[in-house]
């Protein structure tokens, strides 16, 4: 039978398979190690959490863990030896977000034309709803409705 390294108490034979330590608070605060979490990149939706151990520092090292968005991880032929991939990400940890690279965008055309809008708009302050200034226009009411929210937000009614 085998016992607690600590306090020597026996220890259960399905605990004594992984453990030499017992489950009292004493025996676990002096022996239990905390275990690293590494957060591997699997896909845009999901990441896989591994506990970073020697097997999975090798896997990473090899590039297992490929991430196809970002071209290479991990050691490759070509590569240096001063060009080592940056460490694996603790769990967690917040990853850093890249500058924002885009180009400012204008915003999209209506599907309406400036004069279209200018005669809904008349036809509005005129007391018309929405059904007859869009049979007048040949637009849906759903276009003339957001051609009058658009100008009540931009405080030109």
């Amino acid at each position: 039978m085998n016992t607690c390294v600590t306090c020597g108490r026996e220890l259960h034979p399905e605990r004594a398979k992984k453990y030499d330590y017992c489950i009292s608070r004493e025996c676990q605060e002096k022996n239990a190690k905390p275990l690293t979490m590494v957060a591997v990149g699997v896909n845009k939706a999901a990441e896989q959490y591994m506990i970073l151990d020697e097997h999975t520092r090798e896997e990473l090292a090899s590039g297992k863990f490929h991430d196809q968005r970002r071209g290479s991880f991990g050691t490759s032929p070509a590569s240096s030896p001063s060009a080592q991939a940056p460490p694996p990400r603790a769990a967690g940890k917040a990853r850093p977000r890249p500058a924002a690279r885009t180009p400012a965008r204008t915003p999209p055309r209506p599907p309406w034309s400036r004069s279209q809008e200018k005669l809904a708009l008349l036809y509005n302050e005129q007391g018309l709803g929405p059904d007859e200034i869009a049979a007048k226009l040949g637009l849906s009411r759903y276009v003339v409705t957001q051609i009058i929210l658009g100008a009540r937000s931009r405080g030109k009614l």
